[in-house]
Protein backbone atom coordinates (compact mmCIF):
# COMPACT_ATOMS: atom_id res chain seq x y z
CA UNK A 1 0.00 0.00 0.00
CA UNK A 2 1.30 3.40 -0.74
CA UNK A 3 1.78 5.61 2.23
CA UNK A 4 3.46 8.72 0.91
CA UNK A 5 2.76 8.73 -3.09
CA UNK A 6 4.03 12.57 -3.00
CA UNK A 7 7.13 12.10 -0.98
CA UNK A 8 10.79 11.45 -3.66
CA UNK A 9 11.10 8.24 -3.97
CA UNK A 10 7.11 7.21 -3.27
CA UNK A 11 6.72 5.42 0.28
CA UNK A 12 5.21 2.42 0.23
CA UNK A 13 4.57 -0.58 3.36
CA UNK A 14 3.24 -3.98 2.68
CA UNK A 15 0.10 -4.37 4.77
CA UNK A 16 -2.74 -6.69 5.78
CA UNK A 17 -6.06 -4.68 3.56
CA UNK A 18 -8.38 -6.42 5.66
CA UNK A 19 -7.01 -4.87 8.94
CA UNK A 20 -6.67 -1.70 7.20
CA UNK A 21 -10.13 -1.76 6.51
CA UNK A 22 -11.47 -2.67 9.63
CA UNK A 23 -9.41 -0.07 11.57
CA UNK A 24 -10.68 2.51 9.06
CA UNK A 25 -14.21 1.66 10.30
CA UNK A 26 -13.71 1.36 13.66
CA UNK A 27 -12.42 5.42 13.54
CA UNK A 28 -15.28 6.00 11.62
CA UNK A 29 -17.53 4.70 14.26
CA UNK A 30 -15.73 6.10 16.86
CA UNK A 31 -15.67 9.82 15.61
CA UNK A 32 -19.51 9.47 15.03
CA UNK A 33 -20.14 7.77 18.60
CA UNK A 34 -18.30 11.30 19.79
CA UNK A 35 -20.44 13.72 17.64
CA UNK A 36 -23.96 14.69 19.46
CA UNK A 37 -27.32 15.19 17.21
CA UNK A 38 -29.10 18.35 17.88
CA UNK A 39 -33.10 18.08 17.74
CA UNK A 40 -35.06 20.78 17.77
CA UNK A 41 -38.22 20.68 20.27
CA UNK A 42 -41.21 22.99 20.42
CA UNK A 43 -43.62 23.89 23.20
CA UNK A 44 -46.98 25.34 22.22
CA UNK A 45 -48.37 28.14 24.77
CA UNK A 46 -51.42 29.75 24.50
CA UNK A 47 -52.43 33.53 25.11
CA UNK A 48 -54.89 32.84 28.10
CA UNK A 49 -52.50 30.52 29.97
CA UNK A 50 -52.74 29.80 33.68
CA UNK A 51 -49.87 30.14 35.73
CA UNK A 52 -49.44 26.70 36.81
CA UNK A 53 -49.25 25.55 33.35
CA UNK A 54 -46.86 28.12 32.25
CA UNK A 55 -44.51 27.16 35.30
CA UNK A 56 -45.26 23.54 33.90
CA UNK A 57 -44.45 23.74 30.38
CA UNK A 58 -41.53 26.42 30.88
CA UNK A 59 -39.79 23.83 33.28
CA UNK A 60 -40.08 21.46 30.61
CA UNK A 61 -38.40 23.80 28.57
CA UNK A 62 -35.46 24.31 30.61
CA UNK A 63 -34.96 20.80 30.96
CA UNK A 64 -34.76 20.05 26.73
CA UNK A 65 -32.76 22.78 26.96
CA UNK A 66 -30.37 21.32 29.62
CA UNK A 67 -30.11 17.87 27.64
CA UNK A 68 -28.68 20.17 24.66
CA UNK A 69 -32.10 20.31 22.70
CA UNK A 70 -33.64 23.57 20.31
CA UNK A 71 -36.45 24.53 21.66
CA UNK A 72 -39.35 26.19 19.24
CA UNK A 73 -41.52 28.14 21.48
CA UNK A 74 -44.90 28.57 19.52
CA UNK A 75 -47.60 31.26 20.91
CA UNK A 76 -51.38 29.90 19.33
CA UNK A 77 -53.80 32.98 18.67
CA UNK A 78 -57.71 32.36 18.14
CA UNK A 79 -59.94 34.55 17.42
CA UNK A 80 -59.69 37.99 18.16
CA UNK A 81 -56.37 37.36 20.41
CA UNK A 82 -54.60 37.87 17.12
CA UNK A 83 -55.76 41.76 17.59
CA UNK A 84 -53.06 41.77 20.55
CA UNK A 85 -49.72 40.04 19.63
CA UNK A 86 -48.31 42.05 22.18
CA UNK A 87 -49.64 39.50 24.69
CA UNK A 88 -48.06 37.02 22.91
CA UNK A 89 -44.85 39.06 23.41
CA UNK A 90 -44.99 39.06 26.92
CA UNK A 91 -44.95 35.70 27.55
CA UNK A 92 -42.36 34.70 24.98
CA UNK A 93 -40.48 37.57 27.53
CA UNK A 94 -41.09 36.19 30.47
CA UNK A 95 -39.60 32.58 28.87
CA UNK A 96 -36.66 34.01 27.88
CA UNK A 97 -35.86 35.97 31.14
CA UNK A 98 -36.46 32.15 32.74
CA UNK A 99 -34.03 30.60 30.37
CA UNK A 100 -31.13 33.51 30.46
CA UNK A 101 -29.01 31.48 32.27
CA UNK A 102 -29.23 28.49 30.50
CA UNK A 103 -29.89 29.44 26.72
CA UNK A 104 -29.93 32.26 24.40
CA UNK A 105 -32.78 33.44 21.86
CA UNK A 106 -31.67 32.12 18.33
CA UNK A 107 -34.23 33.49 16.58
CA UNK A 108 -36.37 36.65 17.88
CA UNK A 109 -40.16 36.68 18.25
CA UNK A 110 -42.23 37.05 14.85
CA UNK A 111 -45.69 36.67 14.42
CA UNK A 112 -45.92 33.94 11.63
CA UNK A 113 -49.97 34.03 10.69
CA UNK A 114 -51.75 32.78 13.56
CA UNK A 115 -49.06 31.59 15.58
CA UNK A 116 -45.81 33.84 17.52
CA UNK A 117 -42.65 31.71 17.07
CA UNK A 118 -39.51 32.21 19.46
CA UNK A 119 -36.45 29.74 18.87
CA UNK A 120 -34.05 29.01 21.83
CA UNK A 121 -30.73 27.13 21.72
CA UNK A 122 -28.76 25.67 24.59
CA UNK A 123 -25.99 28.43 26.04
CA UNK A 124 -22.71 26.30 25.76
CA UNK A 125 -20.94 29.03 27.87
CA UNK A 126 -23.42 29.10 30.40
CA UNK A 127 -24.03 25.43 30.83
CA UNK A 128 -19.79 25.12 30.97
CA UNK A 129 -19.94 27.38 34.27
CA UNK A 130 -22.70 25.24 35.76
CA UNK A 131 -20.38 21.93 35.55
CA UNK A 132 -17.37 23.64 36.63
CA UNK A 133 -18.90 25.12 39.82
CA UNK A 134 -20.30 22.31 42.52
CA UNK A 135 -24.04 22.81 43.20
CA UNK A 136 -24.65 24.28 46.51
CA UNK A 137 -28.09 23.23 48.72
CA UNK A 138 -30.27 25.14 50.66
CA UNK A 139 -29.71 22.26 53.91
CA UNK A 140 -25.70 22.68 53.51
CA UNK A 141 -26.10 26.37 53.53
CA UNK A 142 -28.50 26.74 56.27
CA UNK A 143 -26.73 24.62 58.80
CA UNK A 144 -23.08 26.00 58.42
CA UNK A 145 -22.07 22.81 55.56
CA UNK A 146 -22.52 20.46 57.91
CA UNK A 147 -22.55 16.84 56.65
CA UNK A 148 -24.81 15.55 58.92
CA UNK A 149 -28.91 17.19 58.96
CA UNK A 150 -29.65 18.90 62.13
CA UNK A 151 -32.03 16.45 64.34
CA UNK A 152 -36.04 17.03 63.94
CA UNK A 153 -37.55 17.86 67.24
CA UNK A 154 -40.06 14.57 67.03
CA UNK A 155 -37.05 12.60 68.28
CA UNK A 156 -37.00 11.71 71.37
CA UNK A 157 -33.77 12.62 73.40
CA UNK A 158 -32.43 10.49 76.30
CA UNK A 159 -32.36 12.18 79.34
CA UNK A 160 -29.21 14.62 80.45
CA UNK A 161 -28.75 17.64 82.40
CA UNK A 162 -28.99 19.55 79.89
CA UNK A 163 -33.15 18.19 79.08
CA UNK A 164 -35.28 19.06 82.17
CA UNK A 165 -38.19 17.75 80.99
CA UNK A 166 -36.65 13.98 80.70
CA UNK A 167 -37.54 11.77 83.73
CA UNK A 168 -34.80 10.61 86.37
CA UNK A 169 -34.64 6.73 86.11
CA UNK A 170 -32.70 6.00 89.73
Amino acid sequence: MEVAPNANPPVCRIMDYGKFKFDAAQRAKESRRKTSSVTLKEMKYRVKIGQGDFDTKTRKVLQFLNEGHKVKVTIMFRGRETAHPHLGKDILDRIAVQAAGTAKVEAAPKLDGRNMIMVLAPDKRAQAAAKAKPPTTEAAQSNGGAAAPASSPSTPRPPTQENPDAKDED
